[in-house]
């Protein structure tokens, strides 16, 4: 099983850093759940992970304590309502698409607005 968590965890990562950039797909989720499967497949990069500049902390914090920075919420919460306003205001994209995506990413929102700060 271990090669196929260490491909899911790159699956992951990889969907993280995409998501770093492109607003609708999120980037701490995956990258929480691509520490999650390094853990389970592979110690170094785990280690390599948690130890990345912008993201280890963060990770660490909800792996050890279950709990998002309030500058993370914020972030989120920014990006969530700037994506769901972008979303809305585009005519070409269908109606079951934009209430879809709406509802994940209030959900993912709300999720993220109601754990513990550090």
């Amino acid at each position: 099983m271990k090669p196929i968590w260490f491909i899911f965890a790159w699956v992951s990562f990889l969907f993280g850093v995409v998501g770093a950039f492109i607003p609708i797909l999120p980037t701490t989720p995956f990258l929480i759940l691509s520490a999650f499967l390094f853990s389970k497949s592979s110690p170094r990069f785990h280690k390599w992970l948690l130890d990345l500049p912008l993201a280890g902390e963060g990770i660490r914090d909800w792996n050890q304590n279950k709990v998002i920075r309030p500058k993370a919420k914020m972030l989120c919460t920014t990006m969530i309502s700037l994506s769901l306003i972008l979303i809305h205001r585009n005519s070409s994209i269908p109606f079951i698409i934009k209430w879809s995506v709406s509802l994940v990413l209030i959900s993912v929102c709300l999720f993220v607005v109601t754990r513990k700060s550090k």
